[in-house]
């Protein structure tokens, strides 16, 4: 188990600093490009709306039989079915390898279920696909946490408040990974 965590975290280490440092690897439409600048300006409940547009905007397509498979992983991670969840969106990766959305779907359905390592590489390629993808980064952030690697998950947090200064809870996060490493407890 050390072995396996040991390069996990050093996957996890090269991870964030290809990550971190990547150019945008896909070009954003006018709509999206403007509500990352709201998202900047936005309160707390101004940036919970827009994040929820962009969201709805990340989730199409561009395909009606790749949005059923997205929304049928969807449907079955909801229903709890974890393995039947990673089958729909292993199909929609199939067939949409450049779709963002399969692989953060799957990589939410590894995490779940306990598979962190696939959980990182379906994190990785949503964000290579899509490098403002603030869920994605939030996610690789926790396992980040989980994995005893503060500074890594604080970087990503920074991140994510470049995008979205008022995300719901990651200033509250990156306080308390501050707080922590500075070697005070609350």
């Amino acid at each position: 188990m050390a072995k396996v965590r040991k390069v996990i975290n050093r996957a996890a280490a090269a991870f964030v600093l290809g990550i971190l440092s990547a150019a945008p690897a896909f070009a954003q439409t006018a709509e999206l490009d403007a509500l990352f600048d709201r998202l900047l300006e936005a309160d707390a409940a101004e940036t919970s709306q827009i994040q929820g547009q962009i969201a709805a905007q990340w989730s199409r397509s561009g395909s009606a039989a790749m949005d059923l498979l997205l929304r049928r992983g969807e449907d079955a991670m909801t229903a709890g079915d974890l393995p039947l969840a990673i089958q729909h969106y292993s199909a929609l990766i199939d067939h949409a390898p450049g779709f963002a959305e399969g692989y953060n779907g799957r990589a939410t359905a590894f995490y779940l279920s306990g598979q962190i390592g696939p959980a990182l590489a379906d994190i990785q390629d949503t964000l290579a696909l899509n490098p403002r993808h603030f869920g994605a980064m939030s996610g690789f952030a926790v396992i980040l946490e989980e994995l005893d690697r503060p500074q890594d998950a604080l970087e990503v947090y920074a991140r994510i408040l470049k995008i979205a200064p008022n995300a719901e809870g990651v200033q509250d996060a990156a306080d308390r990974l501050t707080v922590e490493m500075d070697g005070i407890t609350l």
